[in-house]
């Protein structure tokens, strides 16, 4: 121990890692045999003179053992090693002649010297004293490391600590557990923790604490007002020793009911947007049938004229509530922007540590393996670290006896079809790998679909992963899972690099007048009433129409008829999309235009260059898209 009373076991030993010996006599001969003696086991350090020794003590030599003749000119040697004392907490031992052996036992009594040995020593009984001396200021530091260390835990760890005995008397626990009980650290020593409760949780905490005689326990708690929760693990260690670590795990709950809220929005939106498009399909042809009937009545029909507007108004109204609707599936617009992807994982350091608890907790290691320069990535970074962090839970909830989750980025360059649905370009990888159980071809074939999941009832809703792949996808990016059984899952989300430009949405560009001359134009869709509406809508704009089922049929349409100028084609049909037909038709007629009209629901897969008119339309809607594509 230094002067400051700070611990410094390290001067106790010199560079060979040997303990020191400190020898003080004034006989140089004396010095001299002592040293032969002791040289084998301890690095010796002498002197003739005491005030010389003091002066290296002060200086900061620290041995564990002195050894001191006791008479000697200026200062005796029980005089010189009670000064010694203001400098080390080395063992002290004296050397004497039988004269002085009344004076050295008294001073052994005081309890300032450890041991004496008399002049002429024995060499076999003053080596193994000056050992037993050495072992004992060895043993000394190490319990003052274990104390300091210790001390050093309960006063700086932020979670609840306690000792218990067996009869569940605190032993030991820190302030953070101290000011749960709503007492002082030292108002608690040698009392029970179940005084300091109510009822209820007094018997809660028998029965958790007979549980974790058995082996590590690890529980949930709910303190007062369900204001916190507690994550409570309890070791025993032997001897009745019971440790308990409380873990404020509130933010992650609280996190994590933001998550399962999120997963319910998806879910909400998910439907939101099919039982829209839906309707957008039927809305379509009930106004589009209205309005072309209204234009086929011969004479004047006042009656027949008002049934059909109301009807109209019936049908706008509808029209309405699908617009409301799928403002509710896309109200969380993503606010994307160029987002540092390094600096956000690493800033997401105390959130990962408070939400991958539970029964593997300790057990999970997160490891980084981050890019030297990934570069930005064009997302939203609050729905990133949502992402995030659902994958890492799905990663942990995997891992049932603990293991590893590795989160990397690398920035790469993606060849055209390497990743489905991804074009070719740059893009930042962020990857999740877990050494879990993994998956089956079965399960991986399906863990994107929404409420599908493989986890007992109530741990699961099945849209964590519908919901990350929307993000992506939303994003302009892209996701791939590899998994096997027993060789654990990685998930990778390929994230527009920063710079691109924001996603437009399609035909925001200002739209010429509508033509004036008639073409042939190619109607393809699936609805037999909503292809009638479409092909009435452009046959009273002047275009002659043909027809088309499905996709197939389309192509086979081009193929022999040269003279279509124009397709308007639904996104949603059998055997082939919209979205596929219009590649087909760009490979087979380089020039021609086509025109995905879209119930809203498939937005995410239409390619952002496509031009796309919603349901339900009106048809002067469809005669400025149509003039445009025709220039």
């Amino acid at each position: 121990m230094s002067p400051d009373g700070s611990l410094d076991p390290g001067l106790a030993t010199a560079g060979s890692g040997r303990a020191t010996i400190l020898l003080v006599d004034d006989e140089a001969e004396i010095l001299t045999a002592l040293t032969d003696l002791l040289e084998e086991r301890f690095e010796v350090v002498s002197t003739t003179r005491p005030e010389e020794a003091l002066a290296m003590l002060a200086g900061g030599l620290q041995p564990a053992v002195i050894l001191s003749d006791q008479r000697m000119p200026g200062l005796t040697g029980d005089v010189f090693l009670e000064r010694a004392r203001a400098y080390t907490d080395a063992e002290a031992l004296l050397l004497t002649g039988y004269a002085e052996l009344d004076a050295v036992v008294g001073a052994v009594n005081r309890g300032r010297i450890a041991g004496y040995a008399a002049k002429p020593w024995e060499p076999e009984g003053l080596l193994a004293m000056v050992g037993a001396a050495g072992d004992r200021y060895a043993l000394r530091q190490a319990l003052a490391t274990e104390r300091a260390l210790m001390q050093g835990l309960l006063e700086n760890l932020p979670d609840e600590l306690s000792f218990k005995d067996a009869e569940g008397r605190f032993l030991r626990l820190n302030a953070a557990k101290a000011a749960a009980l709503g007492r002082g650290a030292e108002a608690c020593l040698g009392r029970r923790e179940a005084e300091f409760l109510d009822g209820e949780a007094a018997a809660r905490l028998a029965r958790a604490e007979a549980t974790a005689a058995s082996g590590a326990v690890t529980e949930l708690e709910e303190r007062p007002g369900g204001a916190r929760w507690v994550q409570v693990s309890r070791v025993p260690l032997g001897n009745g020793v019971l440790v308990t670590i409380g873990r404020d795990v509130t933010e992650a709950r609280q996190m994590e009911a933001r998550l399962r809220q999120a997963d319910k929005m998806q879910a909400l939106g998910t439907m939101a947007g099919g039982v829209a498009h839906d309707f957008n399909n039927l809305l379509t042809a009930i106004l589009g049938s209205l309005q072309l009937a209204e234009r086929r009545l011969v004479g004047e029909q006042p009656a027949l004229q008002r049934l059909l507007r109301n009807a109209g108004m019936a049908a706008e109204r509808g029209s309405a509530l699908t617009r409301r609707l799928l403002a509710f599936s896309r109200q969380n617009e993503l606010a994307l922007r160029a987002v540092p992807v390094n600096g956000l994982i690493l800033g997401m350091d105390d959130l990962l540590a408070r939400s991958l608890g539970g029964p593997t907790d300790g057990l999970v290691t997160i490891r980084r393996e981050l890019g030297a320069a990934p570069d930005t990535a064009v997302v939203d970074p609050g729905q990133l670290e949502l992402a995030l962090l659902n994958l890492c839970i799905n990663a942990r909830d995997a891992m049932p006896s603990g293991g590893t989750i590795t989160l990397s980025t690398e920035a790469v360059r993606v060849a055209a079809d390497s990743v489905p649905d991804l074009p070719a370009g740059d893009y930042v990888r962020v990857t999740v790998a877990d050494s879990g159980v993994g998956m089956t071809p079965e399960v991986l074939a399906r863990v994107c679909e929404p409420f599908f999941t493989t986890k007992e009832v109530g741990k699961g809703t099945g849209l964590g992963l519908p919901m990350v792949y929307g993000l992506v996808q939303q994003c302009g990016g892209g996701m791939t899972i590899e998994s096997a059984p027993g060789a654990g899952t990685t998930v990778s989300l390929y994230l527009p690099r920063g710079g691109a430009e924001a996603p437009r949405s399609p035909g925001q560009s200002g739209e010429p007048p509508v033509a004036r001359r008639g073409v042939r134009v190619l109607v393809v869709d699936d609805d037999p009433t909503v292809r009638e509406v479409t092909a009435g809508f452009l046959a009273d704009l002047g275009h002659e129409t043909v027809e088309a089922a499905d996709g197939p049929s389309a192509l086979r349409a081009l193929e022999g008829d040269p003279g279509v100028r124009l397709v308007v084609a639904d996104f949603a049909m059998p055997h082939m999309t919209g979205a596929e037909l219009s590649e087909r038709v760009r490979a087979m007629r380089p020039g021609l235009p086509v025109l995905i009209v879209t119930g809203y629901a498939e937005l995410t897969a239409i390619p952002p260059e496509t031009h796309v008119l919603h349901k339900p339309y009106q048809p002067a809607e469809l005669a400025k898209r149509v003039a445009a594509l025709l220039g």
